[in-house]
């Protein structure tokens, strides 16, 4: 298992620098390509496109195995939850997943480039720095306070995403933003995925506040 973690960082560590190797690479032999702004109706394949191509679907396979990854152990943490009194065992150094929210900021870079705004959808990964608190909280009794603990943070989380999300839409809904349609489905796919994010975190990040410090602990701190 631990060769395996190993392996995994290994990986990702190589998927990282081979790619900033790769933008160092055709910026400095391929007169910029897929790092300047380019029309991409207009493109014709060169041999010499092979390193940012191949480095960034290397680099798009390693964040997608991840996400199966971290989806398949918290199905699998999940059904033996069920058949427990203790919550799921998780290292709380999967909340460095939560960094990967980091490649949204490349949409700014790929809308320059050919219009895509997907990669702004990244920005939902930020909510896996939950991760880190929900590791604390490992083996935890379930008890009926645990319970209750659970059903507050979650609607606390739920509240405060909605509510970014609400005046989100009566913002933009007023019109262009800057006067672009497309500037305002970039601020909202932006808005949407941080929502998301904060609902991951805030869930897991209340509990662990609620359960340690009582279930209104947090609210006592920040009054006094």
């Amino acid at each position: 298992m631990k060769n395996n973690k190993k392996l995994i960082i290994f990986f990702g560590v190589f998927c990282v620098l081979l790619t900033i190797a790769s933008f160092l690479y055709t910026a400095v032999f391929n007169d910029k390509r897929f790092i300047a702004p380019m029309d991409m109706s207009d493109y014709v394949f060169r041999v010499k496109d092979l390193p940012v191509i191949i480095s960034c679907v290397l680099l798009a396979l390693y964040v997608l195995y991840i996400f199966l990854l971290i989806i398949k152990s918290a199905i699998t943490n999940k059904n033996r939850e069920e058949d427990t009194e203790f919550t799921r065992t998780v290292n709380p150094k999967y909340g460095y997943c939560g960094l990967f929210g980091l490649f949204g900021f490349m949409g700014f870079w790929t809308y320059n480039l050919d219009k895509t705004v997907f990669p702004f959808v990244f920005f939902m990964f930020f909510g896996f720095f939950g991760f880190f608190y929900e590791g604390k909280m490992s083996n935890t009794l379930i008890d009926e306070r645990y319970k209750e603990n659970r059903i507050k943070a979650q609607m606390a989380a739920d509240k405060i995403a909605m509510s970014v999300i609400f005046i989100a839409v009566l913002f933009l809904g007023q019109g262009k933003l800057m006067g672009n349609l497309e500037y305002t489905l970039i601020a909202f796919v932006i808005v949407v995925a941080l929502s998301i994010a904060l609902k991951m975190f805030l869930g897991m990040y209340l509990l662990y506040h609620y359960d340690n410090d009582g279930s209104d602990g947090l609210f006592d701190e920040s009054g006094e």
